[in-house]
């Protein structure tokens, strides 16, 4: 299933294609702080639209680069690597507005572990 996702104010916006059934609840200082619901998908399955005042945030062990928009300070996917080396696109579901998160199981991460 395709869904359409964007930033509060909509510069940033894009599309992404999968099975959206669980997603994963950080609990890292920056998850946490943000409330991200997380959806890693491939990245070929990840299409950027809008890209204006993008930004990129990065810290700990700079693996994920967090993407969000310079005006609104919306958050709303980020970009990274799984374990295989893959690329791979983490979409905030909260950002995508025809998700119902309560349809969504939750799986717990340690990210303060990482």
């Amino acid at each position: 299933m395709k869904h359409s996702g964007s930033c509060h104010c909509g510069q940033v916006s894009f599309e992404v294609d999968g099975d959206l059934q669980q997603v994963m609840e950080c609990n890292c200082s920056h998850c946490s702080r943000k409330g991200f619901l997380l959806w890693f998908v491939p990245r070929p399955q990840f299409k950027l639209l809008g890209s204006e005042g993008l930004t990129t945030y990065t810290f700990n062990k700079h693996v994920i680069a967090h993407q969000f928009c310079a005006k609104c300070g919306c958050a709303p996917f980020a970009y990274g690597k799984d374990r295989s080396g893959a690329e791979m696109a983490a979409i905030n579901v909260r950002c995508l507005p025809d998700v119902e998160l309560s349809s969504l199981t939750r799986i717990p991460v340690d990210g303060r572990s990482f």
